[in-house]
């Protein structure tokens, strides 16, 4: 069944990698190898969103890729670049499962190639039988020689009804790329142990580098009764190289940065407030966290803006109207902000993901199982 749930960006420092991969000498006695390589598909450079958004409904897709959501991308030294999707449409041709968990393309100079692993499943592989990984974001750290690729992505349990999917918790994988080579997975690994509970933050939400060089991880909640459609925000921060650590980060209380999780002030209240997963961007000393207000079930695309990482923030009106319709079984979901895509001073270009709650209608037409883009300006 396709499950609607939120992701987001997360880590996009690079550099990250680096403190989770120590020293590249050993990488090549732990690669995976890659899978079969599949046929390009014809796919024209993009100037505008409407081209943008022509090309993602009507280019032809491989079968081993007719729909998915998420679309994380990273530029890569090569000049090529990868992006990492989430529940992926298969074709029946291809044979196994219709939907894996976790998808990769390659966009080269006019064209696109699906990246498969050797055993033809998810380009991340399922942790075991119960137990997958959802990307949230992707990062590159630049090699002598090759990328180190870094996809960020939720442990997720579950099956079944579309809103039965539980999040567990983060992890990261990290991938090889050689110039003009397809990606080769080094490992997969876990952070933290598993806990379902929404009330529990889901920490890195949304990340990034600050101005000030620490890596602000945003952590999402909302009341375990499901009193609210929206999730609360917190934030934590640690130098790049303690990222991995968690018990060397310290969290905002509202009035300074200390050691304790449970004394995180909450920035965004839950009623009103974000997806579980979104975006941060910093820009002209300002901090934007964009999101769609109270998840799928909202209409509008907002801004909270502040003049710090930590806040205070402040909702803007919305920026876009981008509401579900329930009695078609079509929802709209998860904003990501793509800052290098098209950019310009004062805007930025979101993705938006558009899934159905019946399995019947995604695999009838996968192309509406893609996202859809837009181009927003920030506020004040």
């Amino acid at each position: 069944m396709v499950r609607l749930r939120p992701r987001g960006r997360v880590w996009a420092a690079a550099c990250v990698l680096a403190t989770l991969v120590s020293g590249c000498t050993s990488i090549d006695d732990t690669t995976e190898p890659i899978g079969p390589v599949v046929q390009c598909v014809p796919f024209d450079p993009v100037g505008s969103i409407d081209q943008l958004n022509t090309q993602i409904a009507t280019t032809k897709a491989s079968p081993y890729f007719l729909g998915a959501d998420v679309g994380a991308s990273v530029p890569l030294s090569d000049g090529r670049s990868i992006w990492v999707f989430g529940d992926t449409v298969r074709g029946a041709e291809v044979g196994g499962d219709r939907m894996v968990r976790n998808s990769m393309l390659m966009f080269e100079p006019g064209c696109l190639r699906p990246v498969v692993p050797p055993d033809g499943g998810a380009v991340i592989p399922d942790r075991d039988a119960t137990v997958g990984y959802w990307p949230m974001s992707i990062a590159v750290v630049p090699q002598k020689g090759f990328d180190l690729v870094g996809v960020m992505a939720q442990r997720v349990t579950g099956s079944g009804n579309a809103w039965s999917f539980q999040t567990l918790g983060p992890a990261i994988a990290v991938f090889r790329v050689e110039p003009g080579e397809l990606p080769e997975l080094i490992e997969v690994t876990d952070l933290g142990p598993d806990n379902p509970s929404p009330a529990n933050p889901t920490w890195g939400a949304a990340s990034a580098i600050g101005p000030d060089g620490f890596v602000y991880l945003y952590g999402t909640f909302k009341p375990a009764d499901g009193s609210s459609f929206g999730y609360g925000v917190q934030v934590a921060r640690a130098p790049v190289a303690d990222v991995p650590h968690q018990q060397k980060w310290t969290y905002w209380n509202g009035v300074e940065w200390q050691p304790d999780p449970a004394q995180a002030a909450v920035l965004v209240q839950p009623v009103g407030g974000v997806s579980q997963t979104f975006s941060v961007v910093f820009r002209d000393g300002k901090t934007y966290l964009i999101s769609k207000r109270d998840e799928a079930l909202g209409e509008d695309l907002i801004a909270w803006v502040g003049d710090q990482p930590q806040g205070p923030f402040v909702a803007s009106d919305p920026l876009a109207y981008i509401p579900s319709q329930p009695d078609k079984h079509l929802w709209v979901y998860m904003p990501i902000a793509h800052p290098d895509l098209l950019a310009k001073p004062d805007s930025v270009v979101v993705s938006i993901s558009r899934n159905s709650d019946d399995l019947s209608i995604v695999l009838a037409d996968p192309a509406l199982y893609r996202p859809f883009f837009l181009e927003i300006e920030l506020p004040d």
